[in-house]
């Protein structure tokens, strides 16, 4: 079964982003994450639009965050990521006549919506700010300097 990994991908670029003084660019970003440029505009355009990237065309243009990471919640990105299926599974509809398939989907819905309730209430939980708290103390333990805490290092 595949995964949709699209919020931890791009939860890893902002991070990254946080750490950079300055614009980045697509392609730089793209290198980050073993994909193509194309992908991250893709992926950064959701942001854009909720006004939590900006970009900028040109020689020394690129990606940049405006917003405040303890305002940022991961149910936030989620959103703007345009709120992806959570969860891979699903009820059966090849026969919706069927009173069997209704007990099941009606038992399975409420447990699907249960299970979505709650990690988005978690995710409404964790603050950017939260995470990138933590990739700073991971990167003390690994012994970066403060002042040497820049995303290459991270990886």
């Amino acid at each position: 079964m595949r995964r949709d990994g699209k919020l931890s991908r791009v939860l890893h670029i902002l991070l990254h982003m946080a750490e950079h003084k300055g614009p980045v660019t697509s392609e730089v970003l793209a290198k980050m994450q073993h994909t193509n440029p194309v992908v991250v505009r893709q992926i950064m355009a959701g942001l854009r639009n909720q006004g939590y990237v900006q970009s900028v065309k040109g020689h020394s243009g690129g990606w940049t965050l405006v917003c405040d990471l303890s305002r940022i919640t991961l149910s936030d990105i989620y959103t703007a990521l345009g709120s992806p299926s959570i969860l891979a599974i699903g009820n059966r509809t090849e026969a919706p006549g069927c009173l069997v398939e209704q007990t099941v989907n009606t038992a399975l819905g409420q447990v699907f919506s249960e299970v979505e309730e709650l990690l988005l209430s978690r995710l409404g939980s964790v603050t950017l700010d939260m995470l990138s708290k933590d990739l700073h103390a991971r990167l003390v333990a690994r012994g970066a300097s403060h002042n040497h805490q820049q995303s290459s290092h991270a990886c």
